[in-house]
């Protein structure tokens, strides 16, 4: 298995270059909640604005400083580290008043209690995060090419590849996670964060590959297609194609891929004759995923290929193109950057 490079949405316009996260402030993601605490249960939410330091790192800094250990502290989501941004975080057992303990500096620049709740945060707990970035030294074509992306974009949805930094450093974790399937050896020498974390890796690997495929029309609709309603996430077979493309062409609905698992359906038709295509060029099949999901335990689930460009406001002063846009839960902005870009943001 070699890590390709995956196509471009927008490949008949050319890329604007330029570098981002020349400083921190050229990142600011804001995450938006779910839901706001209710106001009694034994977990504090606050929110808290960070510069250059990543969720983790955070985590290890709250348990340090308030005395409780990492499992009693909840996010929604893991944050970039060279970046400003703001989320909520849920602490166990700790006061209002020993949130005081937490030192505003340069690193932890804002803490704002929210209120009590009954639940742990968990991963997703929340609708949604909302970036403002600037892209520096862009190309001299970027008032004519910027806008033209950006309407393919908004009309026909963000190509929802995973990050580059699924993959780590040196882009290899989806090795490691296709090992694991079939190692119950390696697999007991982790903890299950770890394992987890491999394994997921290779799911972000071969959906990259099956939406690779589908880039071209990646706003459409095929029979066999598992659809993703956008108001609930709920999905559904298409039977009719025809019929449901109009959904499609509102972003009421988009077609999915596969994040492989014990429990997760398959596409049928063409959708899944691609699906089953990315699988064997990677060396495996429908059942031996099935089975390996079932021994490593993960029930697998369905990703949109695509979704929406909200909220986008964006201008260009000389070659500093600034950007503003809100995407769901999962959806990373390495995805917007690359197709405007043209180069891979983590490397910008």
């Amino acid at each position: 298995m070699t890590l390709l490079i995956d196509p471009f949405l927008t490949g008949n316009l050319p890329g604007i270059g330029g570098e981002i996260r020349t400083v921190p402030e050229d990142f600011h993601v804001d995450e938006r909640p779910l839901y706001l605490p209710c106001g009694e249960g034994e977990h504090l939410y606050v929110t808290i604005t960070k510069r250059g330091l990543s969720t983790p790192d955070l985590v290890r800094r709250l348990s340090s400083t308030l005395g409780v250990k990492a499992q009693a502290i909840g996010v929604a989501g893991l944050k970039d580290a060279r970046a400003v941004t703001t989320q909520v975080v849920s602490l166990q057992g700790i006061h209002p008043e020993q949130v005081s303990r937490l030192t505003i500096d340069d690193t932890i620049l804002n803490v704002q209690i929210l209120g009590r709740h009954r639940n742990r945060l968990r991963t997703g707990h929340h609708s949604g995060n909302h970036f403002r970035l600037v892209i520096r030294h862009v190309a001299g074509h970027s008032a004519e090419t910027v806008p033209a992306i950006l309407q393919q974009l908004s009309t026909r949805g963000v190509p929802n590849y995973f990050g580059p930094q699924r993959q780590g450093k040196d882009g290899e974790n989806y090795r490691i996670g296709a090992l694991l399937l079939h190692d119950a050896q390696r697999r007991a020498r982790m903890n299950r964060s770890t394992r987890i974390w491999y394994l997921n890796s290779y799911q972000s690997f071969l959906f990259n590959r099956i939406l690779a495929r589908r880039i071209d029309y990646l706003d459409k609709v095929i029979v066999g297609d598992w659809a993703m309603k956008s108001d609930n996430g709920a999905c559904f077979q298409v039977e009719d194609a025809e019929k449901e493309q109009s959904r499609a062409d509102r972003f009421e609905i988009s077609p999915t891929g596969i994040l492989f698992g014990s429990r997760v359906s398959w596409a049928n038709g063409e959708p899944g004759r691609i699906e089953e295509a990315v699988i064997a060029e990677a060396g495996a099949t429908k059942e031996s995923l099935v089975a390996a999901a079932k021994t490593c335990g993960f029930r697998g689930e369905r990703r949109s290929l695509r979704v929406s460009l909200a909220e986008l406001e964006w201008s260009l002063s000389d070659d500093v193109l600034t950007l503003s846009f809100s995407l769901p839960p999962g959806a990373y902005a390495t995805s917007v950057l690359r197709e405007l870009m043209k180069v891979s943001p983590a490397n910008s």
